[in-house]
């Protein structure tokens, strides 16, 4: 990873006291292991176009489990996990579709956000 961007928000993000208390636990981290890096950024473009992408979605604010995918945790750790996290820590605004650019954003950052915990 070496967009500058998600460089510098992953930097901000971790100075967040409640941000930076997200940890990949050992179900998450066997799932990344046994799974694998693709695998996980193809299930967080699926998990993110349905849960995330829509104008409204389906229980905004209550739509990302805390544990059981390391896709869910990393979206806590790097506020994607609703739109308002997303409005107030990466300037998308709510109420509208997010386009295929801001989808990938999105799952760059969780991506980002896995490479630097596993290298913790």
């Amino acid at each position: 990873m070496t967009d500058p961007l998600i460089q510098q928000r992953l930097d901000r993000l971790a100075g967040s006291s409640f941000r930076a208390r997200f940890h990949l636990g050992a179900k998450e981290q066997a799932i990344l292991r046994d799974k694998g890096a693709e695998v996980i950024r193809r299930h967080a473009h699926e998990l993110i176009g349905a849960r995330l992408a829509p104008a409204a979605p389906r229980k905004d604010g209550k739509q990302t489990p805390w544990r059981g995918h390391p896709v869910f945790v990393a979206q806590h750790a790097t506020a994607t996990c609703c739109r308002s996290c997303l409005a107030r820590w990466h300037e998308i605004p709510c109420g509208r579709e997010l386009t295929a650019a801001e989808q990938e954003y999105v799952v760059e950052m969780i991506m980002g956000w896995m490479e630097r915990e596993i290298k913790v």
